[in-house]
């Protein structure tokens, strides 16, 4: 195979190796055609048989088919008949016998079947059908005899009964057949025949393809590489032939004779959204059902309720990040946050003691004396200004001194062990795990329902878009 070997031009054996492909593609292309027509060839004989006659009596070599002696018998008798006619005419001994004979043969026909072998009782239905009406009889057996009979014939046009028979009759039998079985009880089937030069030239092309590849990938030895070509084992297999539609569309799609891109996509898209959109069901689904169990369990309330039996916490930095995270937001909120927004607190404060003086009867009664009516309302601003003064530096000396900062958090302890106590009571904790349970129960519901009617497609979308992106 020369298409493997390294020229001077780095574009010859790119040239090459994409005709070699091409060809190779075609070649399966052919083979597939064959077998799908060797598939429907019995099942198609009818049509075959009446398109390409000629064509179909070769072939039938190759299925073990053969024309069944008990309906070649009986065509044969009425060519005789016919024959027989036009040397000595309808009334003679020599025609009474043949009709005679004709009379038995069809009783016979529709006595042993001779259509059951070849799967074709429907024809034989299909025959008694249309004597039964050309006679205007019930019974197909009276009406054969008296269809092959002098009385009939001489009455009726002799001709048109037997264009009759030629037209609506032959056809069915001729398309019977007997086909052979060999010796392990299956129909004869030489279609590897045909099929072995497609099988020598695919294997061969397989042999030399595997073992090239695996000479310029030394991290692949030679069984690697057929394992990697697993597709085209097909082509070599004489049974289960139809597979062969996969190494076909395989090649077809490496030698850029057909874009299959399209369709590649289509089916990578539709598999991956309805994988993912059970899968992710399926795990959130199961992660709420064991969180559930777990509540249910009181695994949970364990959990909170009872630090001590936790089972070992592994800490990668030794910091205690809920913590940290806590303090670096009590910081954030003290040092940036209350002093821009302390003028607020000052307003709302000063509403606040505006409110209480409006509902003292001293402040009405000052509000009437001359000079000192607007007393009041510079000392609710004034106190206003010194609580939320104050409220600030509470805050900020309770980060700056460690005192404070341990009344602080034995204030928090009390806290935490006043609510813990008050949590542990057994309806308090039974409401809670009630409540859990169905706030995740509506959480699984809705989760699912709002999959089911957005599904994953948005979110695949965006991932081919964003590969394109980076792609190009």
């Amino acid at each position: 195979m020369s298409f493997v070997q390294q020229t001077s031009s780095p574009n010859k054996p790119n040239r090459r190796y994409r005709g070699l492909e091409r060809f190779f593609a075609i070649l399966a292309l052919v083979n597939f055609c064959l077998v799908l027509f060797d598939y429907s060839y019995v099942p198609w004989r009818d049509f075959y048989f009446h398109t390409v006659p000629a064509f179909t009596q070769q072939y039938d070599f190759f299925k073990g088919i053969e024309p069944h002696r008990e309906t070649e018998h009986y065509l044969a008798k009425v060519n005789e008949l016919e024959q027989q006619v036009e040397q000595t005419g309808l009334q003679s001994e020599e025609t009474e016998k043949l009709l005679q004979e004709l009379q038995f043969l069809s009783n016979e026909m529709i006595e042993d079947n001779p259509f059951a072998e070849a799967n074709k009782t429907g024809s034989l239905a299909k025959i008694k059908n249309q004597i039964r009406a050309r006679m205007n009889e019930e019974s197909a057996h009276k009406a054969f005899d008296v269809f092959w009979s002098t009385t009939h014939l001489s009455q009726q046009n002799l001709q048109q009964e037997l264009d009759f028979f030629g037209e609506q009759i032959r056809p069915l039998l001729k398309t019977n057949y007997y086909r052979d079985i060999n010796t392990n009880g299956k129909f004869i089937d030489k279609f590897w025949l045909i099929d072995l030069p497609f099988v020598i030239l695919f294997g061969c092309e397989f042999i030399v393809r595997t073992y090239f590849i695996s000479r310029r990938r030394p991290d692949l030895n030679w069984l690697q590489t057929i394992l990697r070509r697993w597709f085209d084992v097909f082509l070599l297999l004489p049974f289960w032939r139809w597979l062969r539609i996969i190494p076909l569309t395989v090649h077809l799609y490496q030698s850029e004779l057909v874009d299959l891109e399209p369709l590649r996509e289509q089916i990578n898209h539709d598999v991956v959204i309805n994988f993912a959109e059970e899968m992710t069901e399926i795990v959130g689904i199961r992660i709420i059902d064991q969180a559930q169990d777990a509540v249910k369990r009181g695994d949970v309330a364990q959990w909170v309720l009872h630090p001590e039996s936790r089972r070992p916490y592994i800490n990668i930095n030794n910091t205690n990040e809920v913590q940290a995270i806590a303090s670096r937001l009590l910081q954030l909120t003290i040092y940036q946050v209350l002093p821009k927004i302390q003028p607020d607190i000052e307003a709302l404060l000063h509403h606040n003691i505006k409110t209480v003086f409006n509902q003292s009867p001293i402040y009405k009664q000052l509000q009437n004396v001359p000079g000192v009516g607007h007393l009041p309302n510079q000392v609710s601003e004034n106190l206003a200004k010194d609580l939320s003064q104050s409220l600030y530096n509470t805050f900020t000396t309770i980060l700056e001194d460690p005192v404070a900062a341990q009344l602080a958090d034995s204030l928090m302890q009390n806290f935490s062990k006043t609510l813990e106590a008050e949590v542990q009571q057994q309806h308090n904790v039974q409401e809670i795990q009630s409540l859990l349970v169905d706030l995740l129960e509506e959480i699984k519901i809705n989760y699912v329902k709002s999959i089911a009617e957005d599904g994953v497609e948005k979110i695949l979308d965006e991932s081919q878009q964003i590969r394109k992106i980076v792609r190009y």
